[in-house]
Order: C-alpha cells, then structure tokens, then sequence
C-alpha cells in the first residue's frame, strides 16, 4: 500500500504524485459532473420547460441548469438542434420577439407533452448539494482533496492509513455496483 504513491527522498510519498493524483481525478469529473445528457432527455426538458410558457433558447438552458441546482446545464449545441428538430416535428413553433426566437408548444406539442406524462428530467438528476449523479463528482473532489492534505501535513503512519482507507472505500464502491 505505502507505494501506492510514488517514492520522494527517504521513502516519502512525492507529494507532486498526489497533487497530480487529484488534478487528474478532479479532471475526470469535472467532465461528467452531469453536463452532458441524451437528445430524449433535452427534448424531454424543452417540452416540459415550453408547456409552462414560451422561452428563447438560452432561457430554456438557464432553466433547466437553475432546476437542476446546477447538476445539468445542456449545452447551445445540444439545445438549438433539439429545438429545430421539434419545430421540424411541428410541435413547437418559433417566433421572433426583440431580437431573439421565442419558441411555444402547438396544439400537437401540448398533446404531444400531455401524453408523456414522465416527470422532468431535471427531477432525476438531484440536487448538487443532496443526493444523485451530480453529487458523486462532489464527493469524490473533496475525497481527493482531503487525501492530498494528508499527503502534505500528514506523517508517514497517517498517509499509510489514509491509503488504507482509501483502498477500504474503493472496494465498497465496487462493491455497491455488484449489488442488484
């Protein structure tokens, strides 16, 4: 377990080993702190949003990002052909209104919206302070940075056991993906 991390002068953990440990960890979930989502569930979103009033297209992002505590925030690329698309279907149509497209539902995308009858998508994510996919990336950035600060405060008995922990909480996590 001590070589978990690379070797520095006298045997200690380097402590840019753990430093980069933790940028790469960080990085891995800054990519998929819940950004990211499938086309059904941006249009799912924009029906949902378009059935309470009509919105421009930025206003359907901060919304969703708003209702979703900031665990999604859909990007232009995916909203805009998924509204292009929906005015394709003729379930919503467009306007302009000041400079901007304000998009609403017509009679076939309320009907359309009626029938799906599926909560929000935003609803399935959770919060990003309380439970769902968009806490696990928190959790595991605090994870990493308390492992960097013993890494850097602490002696070599509390590194050894702060990877002994470490290596205990990995397998439990492996092992929640086993259960049915």
């Amino acid at each position: 377990m001590r070589n978990s991390f690379p070797a520095g002068k006298f045997g200690a953990p380097r402590i840019d080993g753990i430093f980069q440990a933790v940028e790469e960890l960080r990085s891995r979930f800054e990519k998929r702190s819940g950004t990211r989502a499938g086309q059904g569930e941006v249009r799912s979103a924009v029906l949902a949003l378009l059935t309470e009033q009509p919105m421009h297209g930025y206003q359907i992002i901060r919304e969703i990002e708003e209702r979703s505590s900031g665990g999604w925030k859909p990007s232009a690329g995916s909203v805009y052909p998924t509204l292009q698309l929906l005015a394709d279907e003729g379930l919503i149509s467009a306007e302009e209104s000041g400079g901007r497209r304000i998009y609403s539902l017509t009679e076939t995308g309320r009907d359309d919206a009626a029938r799906a009858e599926s909560s929000a998508p935003w609803e399935s994510t959770g919060a990003a302070s309380g439970t769902g996919f968009a806490a696990l990336p928190r959790a595991g950035v605090e994870l990493a940075q308390a492992a960097a600060q013993v890494g850097r405060t602490g002696s070599p008995e509390q590194v050894e056991r702060a990877v002994a922990v470490l290596d205990e909480a990995r397998r439990r996590l492996y092992a929640i993906l086993a259960q049915d």
